[in-house]
């Protein structure tokens, strides 16, 4: 690849020619190096990104799985992954070249990150730390699969951290009724959070609802996209799983409240968000109710276990309630086992009738 200095103000360029993946010749110019050095660093790096050399700096191949997985994820979900890299990963391996970090190396890491405390000597969350490894294990697991690297060295050296469940809380209905009363000075509260308990939704869902969503006639909400704030800007994405495109059977209180609701907005169209609230705003209201009300305070997506344990309450299955809240039936089941009633005692005393005979 030559390289070139720029004799009308003293930069330096290079230009490059590589082989596309359709095949084809392409040509690269990248320009306003200070110096010929940094103009051959830049040179090696790109040699060694269009021919998958694991020669390459760790840093240099995450602008690779960056390119390969960045358009197949939510925005939100690389944001996420990005800060991760950014901050937790690259500077400790940034410069290091990809093929000669070791298990050593990994555990080194590991360690440091156990040993961390901030400034009110708190570590880091067993959770976090269990993501932060998974993110730098998929960065070796792909390159791996896809660029021949000869092992995964996170993979060796163990998981660090673990998942912890976070306390379910829940309202009985009794104190959501006291909550909701609380809620009532304000309209667009009181309906947001009608939507939230009596639906099940979670807050995203929520926020991207349209009066097109609404059919009254057959009392319905369809549930089909989601809603974030990221860097300043309204995004409506796909909801969180397949599983969470969904159309739920309204009661009729609530189906004439959300009509109440849509007709006090004037110029409200169709395809309009209806809860153009902040996540702050619902979250804050969530502390005014609860202290009004005297309930315990709880966190909004609680509200949608509030929901769901009101379902086991009054005898629903597993798999009738995933399919309204947008969960798989075994989730239900793992996760709000403790609320179902059992019937041990019932299955034993017809496996007794049926040894009997009496069956």
């Amino acid at each position: 690849m030559p390289i070139f200095k720029n004799e009308d103000n003293g930069t330096w360029y290079v230009m490059a020619r590589y082989t596309d993946w359709k095949g084809e010749r392409k040509q690269k110019c990248k320009r306003g190096f200070a110096t010929k050095r940094e103009a051959q660093e830049w040179e090696r790096t790109f040699q060694q990104q269009t021919t998958a050399d694991m020669d390459m700096s760790f840093e240099a191949f995450v602008e690779l799985y960056s390119k390969d997985i960045k358009s197949r994820l939510k925005e939100s979900t690389w944001q996420t992954k990005e800060n991760i890299i950014n901050t937790k990963i690259l500077p400790y391996f940034g410069k290091r070249k990809i093929s000669e970090i070791t298990t050593k190396d990994v555990i080194a890491w590991q360690n440091e990150l156990l040993a961390y405390r901030d400034e009110k000597k708190k570590p880091f969350s067993q959770t976090y730390l269990k993501t932060l490894h998974n993110q730098l294990s998929a960065i070796f697991n792909h390159a791996v699969r896809f660029y021949d690297l000869r092992s995964n060295p996170a993979s060796k050296a163990g998981n660090m951290g673990s998942e912890e469940r976070k306390e379910m809380l829940f309202w009985t209905k009794e104190e959501y009724q006291k909550f909701s009363e609380a809620m009532m000075d304000k309209p667009i509260s009181y309906y947001a959070f009608q939507m939230l308990y009596w639906c099940g939704i979670r807050e995203g869902e929520l926020l991207a609802l349209t009066p097109a969503d609404f059919d009254f006639e057959k009392g319905t909400v369809k549930i089909s996209k989601s809603y974030q704030r990221l860097n300043g800007r309204d995004v409506i994405t796909s909801p969180k799983t397949k599983k969470s495109n969904r159309t739920i059977k309204m009661p009729q209180f609530l189906c004439e409240e959300m009509q109440e609701c849509i007709s006090m907005m004037y110029g409200l169209k169709k395809k309009d968000r209806i809860f153009t609230i902040t996540k702050y705003y619902l979250h804050h209201e969530m502390d005014r109710g609860s202290k009004q009300a005297g309930v315990k305070r709880i966190r909004i997506h609680d509200l949608r276990h509030s929901h769901i344990s009101l379902l086991i309450d009054m005898g629903f299955s597993a798999v009738a309630i995933a399919d309204r809240v947008g969960h798989e039936s075994i989730e239900i089941t793992f996760r709000y086992a403790h609320l179902f009633p059992s019937k041990q005692t019932e299955m034993a005393n017809k496996l007794d009738d049926l040894g009997k005979g009496d069956f």
